[in-house]
């Protein structure tokens, strides 16, 4: 097991407001910041800070506690592997309203976006995600206690297959601003069990 803090962690548009405190990162959001590609929307957005390490390693898994308190629409913070402005991946809860936000998760591929999405209480305030690499494919995962996860997707990069960036992220797409924390970082071995281990 390892700590993600000291992997050497390095920032792609760091943000104005910042503190790594001991084993958290404490961001402070800025308005208008964004990672979306073309789908739909038509639009590119690629200026949310992301903090990540770098690795070779094709068999891991990466654990974090997100704790948020959004309240403008679109406002997330959570799991990022920004590779280029045309192939990333993120997973946060997205916050919609006072009654409902979505845990989702966005895969870009050269240069398009997907989204899948399930809704949640508004009330949900923190959550840990757990990013798993075999290869080129990949698995996120959810849970509300950090011990039980649940299946968000699997999924593939094209461009994922050799040397990657992981890490954690947090933005505001509209006119919010609010403070994102990130703790109980964790780099273990994967645990995502491959096809053959499910095997009898």
């Amino acid at each position: 097991m390892m700590e993600f803090l000291k992997s050497n962690p390095k920032w792609t548009r760091k943000p104005k407001e910042v503190k790594i405190d001991g084993q958290k990162v404490i961001v402070t959001t800025e308005k208008g910041t964004d990672l979306w590609a073309r789908t739909y929307y038509g639009f590119q957005n690629d200026n949310a800070p992301v903090f990540q390490i770098e690795t070779s390693e094709k068999y891991f898994s990466f654990v974090v506690k997100t704790e948020f308190e959004s309240s403008c629409r679109f406002d997330q913070c959570g799991v990022v592997m920004y590779l280029d402005s045309d192939n990333w991946f993120k997973a946060s809860i997205e916050y919609e309203d006072e009654k409902i936000q979505r845990l989702g998760s966005v895969v870009t591929n050269h240069g398009y976006s997907d989204w899948a999405t399930t809704d949640i209480s508004s009330d949900i305030k923190y959550m840990w995600y757990r990013f798993s690499r075999r290869e080129s494919d990949y698995c996120i995962e959810n849970s509300e206690d950090g011990i039980h996860y649940k299946q968000m997707r699997i999924f593939h990069m094209w461009e994922g297959s050799g040397k990657i960036t992981y890490g954690i992220y947090a933005c505001s797409p509209t006119e919010g601003s609010y403070q994102a924390t990130f703790s109980s970082m964790q780099i273990t071995d994967c645990q995502w069990k491959s096809d053959a281990d499910w095997k009898i």
